[in-house]
């Protein structure tokens, strides 16, 4: 299976455009919480960045067997 590809952070209301996107495109979309780890070390109490952004994955769809 492919690798994941990390794209972006990104939050709403962009979420839903941005995987509706990526999805057009044929791509497998995955979409996680933003971890403390990948906002800078001045920016580790910036909770509503965790609470509201999301960090955007794609892969190719794999083929149907």
């Amino acid at each position: 299976m492919s690798e994941w590809e990390r794209r972006f952070v990104v939050a709403p209301p962009r979420l839903r455009e941005v995987v509706e996107l990526y999805q057009s495109l044929g791509l497998e979309v995955r979409v996680e919480a933003v971890e403390t780890s990948d906002l800078p070390e001045a920016c580790n109490d910036c909770r509503a960045a965790l609470a509201f952004f999301r960090v955007v994955y794609t892969r190719p769809k794999e083929a149907l067997e």
